[in-house]
C-alpha cells in the first residue's frame, strides 16, 4: 500500500471533565488532536502507511504530540519543530448527545508558521494520496504552503483530498474565509463536506436547496470528481460528476464526535488505498458505484466507532474493531 499524506495542524484537545461533585470544578484532560493528525493516527490504526507533514513547537505540548503520533505508527520524519511558536491548544466541552463546542488558543502558534520551503521532495515521493484541511488556510503563509503542497502532490501523481472541516473562530474576525476555501476545494480530486460546510457554502449562492446544488456544481467544476456530504447519523450523500447517491451509516451511542469526520476520512482514503487507487486509477474508482458504496460503508464504520471513545487520537479504531462492528450489523465488506 502507497502512503498517505496528512498535511495541516497537530495540537492539543484538553476535554472538559465534570468534577466528582456537582459543585467541584471541571477537569481537563490533555489529548493529542487536530484534523490532518487524527486522518494520520486513524490511517496508521487501521494499518496504512500514514504520514503527518506540520510545524508543532519545540514545547512539552509538542513533545507529547510528536509522541503520541509515534506511538500510533505515524511517520513524523517530515514535522518540523520550532522555538518561534508554541504548539496551538483547544479547550473542548461535550454536551449530553457528545457534541463537541471550542475555544481555541491558535493564533500565533506552531503551526501557522509552516512554509512551502519547509516541505521536501521525498514527502510528495511514492505517495497514492495528500489530504488536507480548511484550518491551514485561516492566514495567507500557511494559506500559500497548503496549496503548494497540493500543487506538488498533484505533479508528483497523488490524489488531493480536503476534509473542509470549518472552523469560523479560526479566521481573522475581518476575513472573509469563501475566496481561499474555494481556491482549496477547486485544487482537490476528493471534497468532504459536513451538512453545516454544505449550508455555509450554499448561503453565497441564495442558500436552501438551489444554493446547495449550485454549491455541488461549483466542486465538480473544479478538479474534484467525488463530493461526498456526512450529516451526523443522517445518510452519507456523495455526488460526482454524472451520478449521485445516498448510504445509511451505523447505529451507535456517541459519547465525543470531536474527532468523527477525521476517523470516516481516514477510512475512505484507507479503503481507496487498499484498492491501490491513486490519481491514474481514480475516474475508473468513481465510476464504480459498488467500489463507491464499499468504502463509504468502510468509512462510515470507523467515524461510528471514534464517536463511541473520548478523544481524537485516542478514539481511532483498529482495521479488527471495524470489521467486527460491520459483521454485528450485517454489512458485508466487497
Amino acid at each position: 500500500m502507497r502512503k498517505i499524506v496528512c498535511f495541516g495542524e497537530a495540537l492539543i484537545d484538553f476535554l472538559a471533565q465534570p468534577g466528582i461533585e456537582p459543585d467541584a470544578p471541571r477537569n481537563f484532560v490533555q489529548y493529542a488532536g487536530g484534523a490532518p493528525a487524527n486522518v494520520a493516527v486513524a490511517l496508521a490504526r487501521l494499518g496504512a502507511r500514514s504520514c503527518f507533514v506540520g510545524m508543532i513547537g519545540r514545547d512539552m505540548f509538542g513533545d507529547f504530540i510528536v509522541d503520541s503520533l509515534q506511538h500510533a505508527g505515524v511517520d513524523t520524519a517530515f514535522v518540523v519543530r520550532t522555538d518561534q511558536a508554541k504548539t496551538a491548544l483547544a479547550f473542548v466541552a461535550l454536551d449530553a448527545e457528545g457534541e463537541r463546542s471550542f475555544s481555541f488558543y491558535r493564533p500565533p502558534s506552531a503551526d501557522l508558521l509552516f512554509r512551502a520551503e519547509h516541505f521536501q521532495a521525498q514527502c510528495f515521493e511514492g505517495t497514492a494520496t495528500f489530504h488536507v484541511c480548511s484550518n491551514s488556510l485561516t492566514e495567507s503563509g500557511i494559506a500559500e504552503a497548503t496549496l503548494e503542497g497540493m500543487r506538488r502532490a498533484r505533479a508528483a501523481g497523488a490524489l488531493v483530498s480536503i476534509d473542509l472541516n470549518l472552523r469560523p473562530m479560526l479566521w481573522p474576525a475581518d476575513a472573509n474565509p469563501l475566496p481561499r476555501l474555494w481556491q482549496a476545494l477547486h485544487a482537490a480530486d476528493l471534497v468532504k463536506l459536513a451538512r453545516n460546510e454544505l449550508e455555509y457554502l450554499a448561503a453565497g449562492f441564495g442558500g436552501g436547496e438551489a444554493g446547495e446544488r449550485a454549491v455541488v456544481r461549483q466542486v465538480l467544476a473544479g478538479a474534484a470528481r467525488w463530493l461526498v456530504v456526512t450529516d451526523g447519523a443522517a445518510p452519507i450523500r456523495w455526488f460526482s460528476r454524472d451520478a449521485a447517491g445516498e448510504l445509511e451509516g451505523f447505529r451507535v451511542t456517541a459519547v465525543d464526535t470531536t474527532a468523527a469526520g477525521d476517523a470516516f476520512v481516514a477510512g475512505l482514503l484507507f479503503r481507496m488505498a487498499e484498492r491501490g487507487i491513486d490519481a491514474a486509477q481514480w475516474p475508473a474508482f468513481v465510476a464504480d458505484h459498488e467500489a463507491i458504496d464499499d468504502a463509504l460503508r468502510f468509512a462510515a464504520a470507523v467515524g461510528a466507532l471514534a464517536v463511541t471513545r473520548h478523544g481524537a487520537f485516542a478514539a481511532m479504531p483498529s482495521r479488527e474493531q471495524v470489521r467486527q462492528l460491520m459483521a454485528a450489523q450485517n454489512v458485508k465488506e466487497s
